[in-house]
């Protein structure tokens, strides 16, 4: 390079001998990023002790669910979002219920309000317990995969695995399946389980509890890196029970909305190396996620579950994203909980559903998926027809955090390791989000450079 920083025209730079006063440019690819939900790539280089450029890649093709539904009737929307994913359908029906029976005034009850719960509570155990047992775990036991992992650890596994089939069978319950289930409709759902069949699955839930009180004990246990950081949480919050499918969006800012004033405080943009839009709240990236949910709402978990927590020794709220794995931990033992109380009090509805009379207007709706707050927007003609969806899925909202998480936590790993050891660390850090990459284009090749 010349003093001007312009190659000079027809020669090659010579290349600089390895000694004092050069400066080094690495750049690491990983081809597939294991253990996720889709796939991606990051571009990491870094220039001596710096890191120059850092971009998360998600490259799936775009879903375009947005643009199916238009021109669909509202009743087809709940069997529909569903097929957006295989791991979290339900939560993509609750938004879209929500928003659709917010727009037509409709009022399900206090019946469909708890079996809702219910069936949340399924989609939350299944969810968090395929992460923390098949994902992540063997991360921080030096494993490749869960296989790997299970020779040694089969009870951990077995355990997880066990855990994960009866929130599938929750879901199941009142979904119809646990994949893309095809119970759920706008008002309510389509069929009531028996007495007997609530009954026998409150029994399996209670003696469940144990299994998972263990997990908390266990995974509170491992060690993992020290690393807080400082991050904006957002969450749903309700006024008195521990936010699924209603509240208030809030923030660790003090910010207090409802879901239909999300777009005033929220933005997409679009960044060229990723298919999935980036979310900013006033211009900065935040976490949604489990993380963040028990950070904002440690206080409205029941007493059972707080002495659990306080029995781990971790202090609350935490700026250590690895203390995602014991919240989503917690709440799994906190959804066998509520599952159990709503079920103690089941009673065979007269109608499953409400009836629902469509109107023309724009309807808001947001759960809490597994993986963060998930929010949906339909404007619907007089005859129930969607002209236009938006959704706005927890991955895509995180993908800045990610970057940022990266930035500081290679920062503290410290940037002198071997490129092996690297891809390691950042493969560990995205894993712990728990991306759901499929669900975020509207995951992991690494590729770093060192100068």
């Amino acid at each position: 390079m010349t003093d001007s920083g312009k190659k000079k025209p027809g020669r090659r730079p010579p290349r600089a001998k390895a000694g004092a006063g050069t400066e080094k440019t690495v750049s690491i690819h990983v081809p597939v990023l294991a253990r996720v939900e889709g796939e991606g790539a990051l571009h990491l280089r870094i220039r001596g002790d710096a890191i120059e450029e850092l971009k998360l890649r998600i490259f799936e093709p775009p879903r375009l669910f947005e643009k199916f539904l238009e021109g669909r009737s509202c009743d087809e929307v709940p069997d529909m979002v569903a097929r957006i994913c295989g791991i979290c359908p339900v939560a993509y029906q609750m938004s879209a219920v929500n928003a659709l029976e917010s727009l037509f005034g409709t009022e399900p009850g206090p019946w469909v309000r708890a079996m809702r719960r219910v069936l949340y509570c399924g989609e939350w155990i299944e969810s968090h317990c395929l992460h923390i047992h098949l994902l992540a775990a063997p991360d921080f036991f030096g494993y490749d995969s869960a296989i790997s992992m299970a020779r040694d650890h089969p009870e951990v596994i077995r355990r997880g695995l066990a855990l994960q089939g009866l929130g599938n069978e929750l879901m199941g319950l009142l979904g119809g399946r646990s994949v893309h289930p095809v119970g759920v409709r706008i008002g309510g759902f389509y069929r009531a389980p028996s007495q007997a069949e609530a009954d026998a699955m409150r029994d399996k839930l209670e003696a469940a509890l144990p299994e998972a009180e263990a997990l908390v004990r266990w995974i509170a246990a491992v060690k993992v890196p020290q690393d807080p950081q400082q991050f904006t949480c957002v969450a749903l919050r309700h006024q008195r029970e521990y936010p699924m499918n209603e509240g208030r969006i809030v923030s660790s800012d003090g910010l207090a909305i409802g879901v239909e004033e999300y777009e005033r405080h929220f933005a997409e943009h679009q960044e060229p190396h990723s298919t999935a839009l980036y979310s900013t709240l006033q211009g900065r990236p935040y976490l949604v996620g489990p993380l963040a949910r028990l950070n904002l709402n440690l206080d409205r978990l029941p007493a059972q579950a707080r002495d659990l927590l306080a029995d781990t020794g971790i202090r609350w709220p935490s700026g250590n994203m690895f203390h995602s794995a014991v919240a989503r931990a917690v709440e799994v033992y906190y959804a066998l909980l509520e599952a159990i109380r709503l079920l103690a009090a089941y009673a065979v509805p007269e109608a499953p559903a409400a009836a629902v009379v469509p109107r023309a207007g724009i309807g808001y709706g947001c759960s809490e998926a597994p993986r963060g707050i998930l929010w949906h927007r339909y404007a619907v003609d007089a005859q129930g027809r969607i002209l236009s969806a938006r959704i706005v899925p927890p991955t895509s909202q995180n993908q800045a955090r990610i970057e940022e998480d990266l930035h500081s936590s290679l920062r503290v790993f410290g940037l002198h390791h071997s490129d092996t050891a690297l891809r390691s660390h950042c493969e560990k850090v995205i894993r712990n989000y728990d991306p759901c990459i499929s669900c975020a284009t509207h995951f992991l090749q690494m590729q770093v450079e060192r100068i």
